[in-house]
């Protein structure tokens, strides 16, 4: 078709009016006010400069940019300089945004805070450069968050502003219009069908094949309409699309309009959208008055209008005939199909529906072509896809990324993860029908048939994040309680059996779970799936299927334990401390029994919990803290400080012994039946601690001259004095274990021959082989294994030493190797191959060594160990510095080309430490490449009659994990040998206060005493005093008592 060259002229225009706010000759300031950027004060900031400004500096609306963990976002532009941009801008900046924007020096102050600059940007449709400078600014898309985004749909989002067709129109805005109406119908769908666009709502439909059908079928009427009905929960991409750039969408509408012979279009979109809602209207108004839409656009035969139906919500009308049944105003009911809506759809006439991403894609398949669209992507899924990345990462927000992008790039890349603290466990894609892909799976692709292997869909474009405290099971319940909510009920399959999907999971969080429920589920998710009448049923399924595939063991552990190891479902715990705790620790017991003076009853509670409180109190990573409520207020309760206290109390009061009495006398009638234990370390001591307390006749075999292991052996005085653990102990004996010291399996007795004397024989070896640096010049005298060598430090045997110390490695055992070194009178250097935010050290322990002044080099990988005459004399390492962020949550070290030699007369190498089992050759009992046992997880059986526990299943982990699975084991071996459920009548139920604490004031941890730095060196004396009476009690009055509500229950009580 001809266009009018009068209109095209004043299309021309317009764009020449728009480049200048796009690419302003003037100081301007724009602020991203979007839904997000409002959320977080953007529209108070907008006023605020707008104040501050008094008319000198323009100040302009903008899309959201799409970083929303970072909102408000504010550019800056000045006049041939890059755009700055500034991330979580306050209102009370304005005065300084306005003059940076005025004044040279302050610019370039300001300058400094900036986040990035852009010095150019594809519009994709027209690009703009604004101008070189600020150096030492990365550009807009070496940010993480940036990395690997190709922006086609979000083109032109936060550069320009959304409520200005004149901005749209200066950026190339409706040239791919003008360019398809001048053309053939048949020639967009050519061109769309050679991109191979697919449908981006979910199903992935090719449009092109779409289009075509609905040009063939013959009609008085046809209509295209905007699927905008966007109700998946933590997605908001569509919202954002329309809001920061809706003429994109109406042009990509006209285009499909016109090459589908439609005349009318309809953008169903939800109410609760309401900016969006506003911005679409102001822009099919200004559209129709400048000739875009309405009769005889521009000048042609070509006639197109547009109009919106607000929805009210329904997820369901998510589906085709039911979006086009609520348009008509009926009920939101999907239909069977055929007819399908291009054939019978709006009124009876051809309908096509894509939704908002397709539409906004269209304009850059038709202005650039299919090859340029193919050329990104891969071969089945070309261009790009737009994610709200949410949940558990530390950037969230809009993500457009190249189909085929591995999921670990979003994750880590740009979403940098969730920190070292934190393990990043699943992410859902595609919805509440999408489903759950686990970690170890983070290397698939993001495209349709990808996912679809893997039980997920692309959906219209959610991706949640979830970590360590997610239940999986709960994750499935909410989703499918969803689906179930938002099921129009038209179907059986989809109405009952979402219901009752609904019904087991609910009892499965609730702790009233069945085994056999698991394969009734599965049943159900199946047969709903393949027997409902629309999408909403047919996908409804999916995170069920997926979560039962990948986290089962979540599913038996709530069922079979009663436990949700991710402290979301209430109902199967106490409170969140003892959840998390891996002794399961009744913590609100103790504090609530000492806060009411009873001294002795805590000290019992703890010990049947716990039987090693002193010790355990010392030195624990204390697992409680970190999902500890008062956190969120303060600072966590000292858990472990509080049963410390408790046993150093009693200890010194000599009243222990009458708790131990009843422990004895409690002990359950000798069974006749033996039980073996390898190891002594907290693994194998809880292990026999239990099952001696169930009249189990215990062996425990030690390969060193005394019980404890890593506890006695790994762990140097000045943390745990030897005569605590001695005196915790002494338990054992009264209970009647039996330790045979000096006894190495394999060496002196062996695996098989144990196996056949005794009922049960358990490995609790832990992991105390050092790994090897694998370097050069590792043989060398001098260079010594760090667990080695505290282990032969404590026994008196370790060699002697120069004053020179350096120790490679950033964990628990290279901090207490450091320290050790320095008591010695050593001077010492740790070198760790990552940041110093990333060692996973104690934070407590690595802050003491920090006092005594220890030195730390930070970013530094081992070459080579260099030597003279046979003796170590330096380290070669290789400079790094960070990169992105990996699957650990740290930023990952990149090689420099740099090396750096620090000198030393010996090296301690404490990069970690593996599994030695190479003893355990017997039948049936599989290890791992890395040395670990492999067992069932719920029991801990390897084979027959053969457990494993502790470091040997799991690797290096903390003691409190070691003997939460010794704990475990006991439990499990008591009900296979004897057949019963023996364990939960070790525990005791002791009355204690249960009043609600009153409204808490902001009080932080108090704090022990600490012997100075300075008193340190030349002694093991123990750092850490312990509480006083005092500090024990007003710390108790810190808890929340979240054990206070009706439903508490804890797995051994």
């Amino acid at each position: 078709m001809r266009l009018d060259d009068t209109k095209k002229r004043s299309y021309a225009a317009m764009a020449a009016r728009g480049l200048g706010s796009v690419k302003p000759d003037i100081p301007t300031i724009s602020v991203g006010l979007g839904t997000c950027g409002i959320g977080n004060g953007a529209d108070v900031l907008f006023d605020a400069l707008r104040d501050a400004s008094d008319g000198r500096v323009a100040i302009k609306k903008a899309g959201c940019f799409g970083f929303c963990a970072e909102e408000p976002l504010v550019m800056l532009y000045r006049p041939r300089l890059p755009i700055l941009l500034f991330s979580d801008m306050k209102a009370s900046k304005a005065g300084k945004l306005v003059t940076a924007a005025l004044d040279d020096a302050a610019c370039a102050k300001l300058a400094k805070t900036a986040r990035a600059k852009i010095s150019s940007w594809d519009f994709r449709t027209s690009t703009i450069d604004y101008g070189h400078g600020f150096d030492a600014l990365p550009e807009w898309n070496e940010l993480a968050f940036f990395q690997g985004q190709e922006k086609l749909v979000l083109r032109d989002c936060g550069l320009i502003d959304p409520e200005s067709l004149a901005e749209y129109a200066a950026v190339g805005g409706y040239s791919a219009l003008l360019k398809a109406i001048e053309g053939e119908p048949e020639d967009v769908i050519d061109e769309v069908t050679r991109a191979k666009l697919r449908g981006r709502g979910g199903a992935g439909f090719p449009t092109g094949v779409k289009w075509k059908l609905m040009r063939q079928n013959e009609a008085p009427i046809k209509y295209v309409v905007c699927n905008a009905d966007e109700g998946d929960p933590g997605a908001y991409m569509n919202r954002n699309e329309i809001e920061s750039d809706p003429h994109m969408l109406l042009e990509g509408m006209a285009i499909g309009a016109y090459a589908m012979g439609a005349a009318e279009g309809l953008v169903y979109v939800r109410a609760e959208y309401p900016l969006a809602v506003e911005r679409l209207k102001k822009a099919i108004a200004d559209a129709t008055a400048a000739g875009f839409l309405g009769e005889r656009i521009m000048g042609s035969g070509f006639s197109f209008a547009v109009r919106i139906v607000t929805g009210a919500g329904a997820f369901v009308c998510g589906e085709e005939t039911a979006l086009i049944a609520s348009i008509e105003g009926k009920a939101g009911r999907p239909s069977p199909r055929p007819p399908f809506p291009a054939q019978k759809g709006y009124r009876g006439m051809p309908t096509n529906i894509n939704n908002v991403e397709t539409w906004c894609n269209v304009p850059v398949v038709v202005a650039r072509g299919a090859e340029y669209f193919t050329g990104i992507g891969t071969e089945k899924s070309p261009g790009t896809k737009v994610f709200s990345l949410v949940g558990k990462v530390k950037n969230t927000g809009l993500v457009e990324l190249p189909l085929g992008t591995p999921l670990r790039d979003i994750v880590y890349g740009m979403g940098e993860g969730a920190g070292a603290r934190k393990r990043i466990k699943a992410v859902q894609t595609g919805g509440p029908s999408g489903g759950c892909i686990p970690a170890e799976l983070f290397d698939v692709r993001v495209d349709y048939e990808s996912l679809a292997e893997l039980g997920a869909i692309m959906g219209s474009g959610g991706m949640v994040v979830m970590d360590q405290d997610n239940c999986m099971v709960d994750v499935a319940r909410y989703f499918v309680g969803f689906t179930s909510a938002e099921s129009c009920g038209k179907c059986a399959p989809c109405r009952e059996g979402l219901s009752q999907m609904l019904r087991i999971l609910t009892a499965i969080t609730r702790g009233d779970g069945r085994l056999e429920d698991l394969a009734e589920l599965e049943r159900l998710a199946r047969v709903v799936k393949d027997a409902s009448l629309c999408g909403l049923g047919q996908t409804a399924s999916n995170p069920v299927l997926t979560t039962l595939k990948y986290f089962r063991r979540e599913y038996e552990s709530h069922i079979v334990e009663q436990r949700c190891e991710g402290g979301t479902c209430e109902a199967l715990f106490e409170a969140l401390c003892e959840n998390s705790c891996p002794l399961h620790m009744n913590i609100p017991g103790y504090l609530a029994l000492l806060g009411d003076g009873r001294i002795e009853d805590a000290f019992e509670l703890t010990l049947r919990d716990n039987p090693l409180p002193g010790s355990m109190g010392r030195i624990c990573h204390f697992h409680c803290q970190m999902r500890c409520r008062r956190d969120t207020l303060d600072e966590p309760v000292a858990q472990g400080e509080i049963h410390r206290y408790l046993a150093d109390t009693m200890y010194k009061m000599g009243r222990e012994k009458d708790v131990w009495a009843k422990l004895v006398k409690e002990r359950k009638p000798p069974t006749g039946r033996s039980i073996a234990i390898v190891g002594s370390g907290p693994a194998g001591l809880a292990a026999g601690f239990y099952l001696s307390r169930l009249g189990h006749e215990v062996t425990v075999f030690e390969s060193k001259p005394k019980a404890g292991g890593i506890l006695r052996y790994g762990i140097p005085a000045y943390r745990l004095p030897k005569d605590v653990l001695d005196k915790e102990l002494e338990l054992w004996k009264r209970l009647g274990v039996k330790f045979v010291y000096n006894t190495m399996v394999g060496r002196d007795v062996g695996f098989d021959s144990l196996r056949s004397q005794y009922d049960a024989l358990i490995v609790a070896i832990g992991a105390q082989a050092d790994k090897r640096l694998g370097i050069p010049g590792e043989e060398l005298d001098g260079v010594h294994a760090g667990y080695a060598w505290l282990e032969a430090f404590s026994m008196g045997k370790a060699t002697r030493r120069g004053r020179r110390a350096l120790v490679i490695g950033g964990g628990n055992v290279a901090i207490d190797a450091a320290r050790t070194l320095f008591r010695l009178d050593c001077d010492v250097t740790v070198a760790y191959r990552r940041a110093k935010q990333s060692m996973p050290a104690n934070a407590v322990e690595l802050a003491g060594a920090e006092e005594e002044g220890i030195r730390f080099e930070y970013m530094l990988q081992p070459l080579e160990a260099l030597g003279d005459g046979g003796r170590v004399k330096a380290v070669r390492f290789r400079v790094m510095r960070p990169g992105g962020m990996d699957s650990s949550g740290r930023p990952k070290p990149v090689e420099t080309d740099r090396t750096v030699d620090i000198p030393c007369d010996d090296v301690y190498v404490a990069v970690g430490e593996r599994v030695d089992s190479s003893f355990v050759a017997s039948d049936g009992v599989t290890t791992t490449s890395d040395g670990r046992i492999e067992t069932d997880r719920l029991t801990g059986k390897a084979s027959g009659s053969v457990w494993a526990i502790g470091d040997a299943v799991t690797g290096p982990a903390t003691a409190a994990e070691a003997m939460g699975l010794g704990k475990r084991v006991a439990k499990a071996i008591d009900a296979e040998l004897m057949g019963r459920d023996a364990f939960g009548e070790l525990f005791k139920d002791f009355r204690h206060s249960m009043a609600v604490p009153p409204e808490p004031v902001k009080t932080g941890m108090y704090r022990s005493r600490l012997v100075p730095p300075e008193e340190r060196r030349g002694n093991f004396q123990e750092i850490s005093q312990g509480y006083s009476g005092d500090q024990a009690l007003l710390e108790c009055a810190r808890c929340l008592r979240c054990d206070i509500r009706a439903d508490a229950r804890s797995p051994w009580r």
